[in-house]
């Protein structure tokens, strides 16, 4: 349904917490608090912008590698979460499976199908990474060029595209990579300190899912993770609570002022325990973990409305935890009428009871079926 309506609720506003009533299309159109619901505050939906996540590898059994219409599957999955807008992110492989896989997400970015999250643009992952912090990466890494990006960036749109700063030439390739409009983050990095103030000071945006897959906080030798926290304005951070520890977590909240969440979703979100495919990697999914035959983690089971109660129960308020989930990587991506709730920004939102379980989402002012 896209026509015009109304929801009535406890609205996390542009401004803040307002009680009334949202008119909306496609858009927000009116928000009216002269008439606040005369329910107690407990018994009142919460209205907050929809979800955006910019690190999504699957879902619902579905591997966007895969191609076709993978990227389609994922983002209804995600959608039923909460999740309005996303991007899909490749895994480091051969320059023939990416391209699969960004012609099948050219597809799903062109048109929003009935029942998807809006797929803003591409996260390019890999393969421009080291050799040495992988993590469930395969072995398949490249030195950047730039006729290599221009080449996958006509295929489809890259908006956010993950490098390890100290490989070749990829410091110097920073800023044409920016001046292209991706956000260059720093990412499966063996890189220092050093290299990460050095990419940062030649546009770098920020850094890929927060101490993992890089070099860390040693007050000897500090690595790219402590340039994050010494300097970065934005970082992604997966909050699963089993990627980074919940001191670690609160360590970025108070260093990175505007800390966003994803979730490095895999094929097994969604699904029950078993075996799925990440790339051309197989994982396993157990107990909420998802990881390879190695035993190390291998992206996530995790959804953005589990994201968003794990960073409340870490003591956030709701408004705060809510930025991180959707406005600040709006922000990010310089995307100003998406991730928050304001007049002519698009009806992108996700009900919440008060126990903040989804009750309902509308993407683009459509209903989203939760089931």
């Amino acid at each position: 349904m896209t026509g015009h309506r109304t929801l009535h609720g406890r609205i996390l506003t542009d401004t803040g917490w307002v009680r009334g009533t949202l008119h909306l299309d496609q858009r927000v159109r009116a928000i009216d608090t002269a008439h606040g619901d005369p329910r107690s505050d407990d018994d009142v939906p919460l209205i907050l912008p929809g979800f955006i996540d910019l690190h999504v590898h699957g879902g619902a059994g579905v591997d966007i590698m895969q191609g076709g219409d993978s990227a389609c599957t994922v983002a209804r999955a995600h959608a039923r979460h909460g999740t309005t807008a996303m991007l899909g992110t490749t895994m480091t492989a051969h320059e023939d499976d990416i391209v699969q896989a960004l012609q099948g997400l050219a597809g799903a970015i062109g048109t929003r199908a009935p029942g998807m999250a809006r797929v803003l643009g591409v996260h390019l992952e890999g393969p421009f990474i080291s050799a040495e912090r992988l993590g469930a990466q395969p072995p398949l890494v490249v030195e950047a060029t730039l006729d290599d990006v221009r080449r996958l960036h006509a295929i489809a749109p890259i908006r956010a595209l993950t490098l390890a700063p100290e490989i070749g030439q990829h410091l110097g390739l920073i800023p044409a990579l920016s001046a292209l409009g991706i956000r260059v983050q720093l990412g499966h990095s063996a890189g220092s300190y050093a290299d990460g103030v050095a990419a940062l000071e030649a546009g770098a945006a920020g850094f890929t899912h927060l101490f993992n897959g890089m070099t860390g906080v040693d007050h000897y030798q500090p690595g790219i993770a402590t340039a994050a926290l010494a300097h970065a304005q934005y970082a992604e951070l997966i909050p699963d609570l089993q990627h980074v520890h919940p001191g670690a977590i609160r360590t970025a909240l108070r260093a990175i002022p505007r800390l966003y969440c994803v979730t490095d979703a895999t094929a097994a979100t969604g699904m029950p325990d078993g075996e799925y495919a990440l790339g051309v990697q197989r994982v396993h999914k157990c107990l909420g973990c998802v990881r390879l035959s190695t035993g190390s983690l291998a992206g996530s089971a995790l959804t953005m409305d589990q994201a968003l109660r794990n960073l409340v129960s870490l003591g956030l308020d709701l408004a705060d935890a809510s930025n991180r989930v959707s406005r600040y990587p709006a922000d990010y991506l310089g995307i100003t009428d998406r991730g928050r709730i304001a007049v002519d920004a698009w009806a992108d939102l996700v009900v919440l009871d008060r126990e903040l379980r989804v009750r309902a989402v509308v993407v683009e002012g459509e209903d989203i079926a939760l089931d």
